[in-house]
Protein backbone atom coordinates (compact mmCIF):
# COMPACT_ATOMS: atom_id res chain seq x y z
CA UNK A 1 0.00 0.00 0.00
CA UNK A 2 1.27 3.65 -1.03
CA UNK A 3 1.94 5.86 2.35
CA UNK A 4 -0.96 8.25 1.15
CA UNK A 5 -3.09 4.79 1.46
CA UNK A 6 -1.60 4.05 4.51
CA UNK A 7 -2.15 7.89 6.11
CA UNK A 8 -5.65 7.79 4.90
CA UNK A 9 -6.22 4.24 6.42
CA UNK A 10 -5.33 5.63 9.80
CA UNK A 11 -7.24 8.99 9.53
CA UNK A 12 -10.23 6.64 8.88
CA UNK A 13 -9.62 4.48 11.89
CA UNK A 14 -9.67 7.83 14.25
CA UNK A 15 -13.06 9.43 12.69
CA UNK A 16 -15.98 8.23 15.32
CA UNK A 17 -18.05 11.05 14.41
CA UNK A 18 -16.13 13.27 16.96
CA UNK A 19 -12.76 13.20 16.71
CA UNK A 20 -12.86 14.52 13.02
CA UNK A 21 -15.12 17.70 13.91
CA UNK A 22 -11.79 19.02 16.37
CA UNK A 23 -8.89 17.33 14.62
CA UNK A 24 -6.86 16.65 11.62
CA UNK A 25 -4.17 16.30 9.23
CA UNK A 26 -3.38 19.67 7.57
CA UNK A 27 -0.16 19.25 4.73
CA UNK A 28 0.65 22.82 3.51
CA UNK A 29 3.73 24.24 2.13
CA UNK A 30 7.06 26.47 3.20
CA UNK A 31 8.33 29.22 1.46
CA UNK A 32 12.08 28.14 1.38
CA UNK A 33 10.72 25.58 -0.34
CA UNK A 34 9.48 22.65 1.60
CA UNK A 35 6.37 20.85 3.34
CA UNK A 36 4.68 21.07 6.79
CA UNK A 37 2.57 18.43 8.38
CA UNK A 38 0.91 18.38 11.35
CA UNK A 39 -1.11 15.54 12.75
CA UNK A 40 -3.59 16.25 15.76
CA UNK A 41 -2.81 12.83 18.69
CA UNK A 42 -5.53 14.63 21.28
CA UNK A 43 -8.46 11.50 21.09
CA UNK A 44 -6.23 9.02 19.27
CA UNK A 45 -3.64 6.28 20.92
CA UNK A 46 -0.34 8.08 20.02
CA UNK A 47 -1.40 10.47 22.42
CA UNK A 48 0.48 9.97 25.40
CA UNK A 49 3.43 7.89 23.50
CA UNK A 50 6.96 9.02 23.57
CA UNK A 51 7.94 10.43 19.95
CA UNK A 52 12.04 10.49 19.55
CA UNK A 53 12.47 13.49 17.83
CA UNK A 54 14.21 13.76 13.92
CA UNK A 55 16.22 16.44 13.14
CA UNK A 56 18.24 16.28 10.35
CA UNK A 57 18.81 19.92 9.15
CA UNK A 58 21.23 19.73 6.03
CA UNK A 59 22.02 22.81 4.13
CA UNK A 60 20.14 23.12 1.30
CA UNK A 61 16.81 21.57 0.69
CA UNK A 62 17.52 18.23 1.94
CA UNK A 63 16.80 18.78 5.44
CA UNK A 64 13.70 17.27 7.58
CA UNK A 65 12.88 17.84 11.15
CA UNK A 66 9.84 15.96 13.18
CA UNK A 67 8.61 16.31 16.99
CA UNK A 68 5.77 15.78 18.88
CA UNK A 69 4.36 19.11 21.06
CA UNK A 70 1.34 20.25 22.68
CA UNK A 71 -0.81 17.11 21.21
CA UNK A 72 0.35 17.35 17.37
CA UNK A 73 2.63 15.34 15.30
CA UNK A 74 5.19 18.08 13.62
CA UNK A 75 7.03 17.46 10.35
CA UNK A 76 8.67 19.49 8.15
CA UNK A 77 11.65 19.19 5.25
CA UNK A 78 12.80 20.02 2.40
CA UNK A 79 10.70 20.07 -1.14
CA UNK A 80 11.20 16.26 -1.27
CA UNK A 81 11.06 14.79 2.01
CA UNK A 82 6.91 15.05 2.26
CA UNK A 83 6.87 11.22 1.75
CA UNK A 84 9.89 10.95 4.45
CA UNK A 85 7.95 12.52 7.08
CA UNK A 86 4.29 10.88 6.31
CA UNK A 87 6.82 7.48 6.19
CA UNK A 88 8.31 8.58 9.90
CA UNK A 89 4.83 9.36 11.52
CA UNK A 90 2.96 6.09 10.34
CA UNK A 91 5.87 3.74 11.36
CA UNK A 92 5.39 4.71 14.83
CA UNK A 93 1.86 4.93 14.75
CA UNK A 94 2.50 1.45 13.53
CA UNK A 95 4.87 0.49 15.86
CA UNK A 96 2.81 2.23 19.34
CA UNK A 97 -0.14 -0.10 17.67
CA UNK A 98 1.91 -3.22 17.80
CA UNK A 99 2.66 -2.76 21.44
Amino acid sequence: MSILGELQEWYESQCNEDWEHQFGVSIGTLDNPGWTVTIDLDGTGLSDEPFQPIENLRPGRDWIKCWVENAKFNGAGGPQKLEEILTIFLSWAQEKKAE
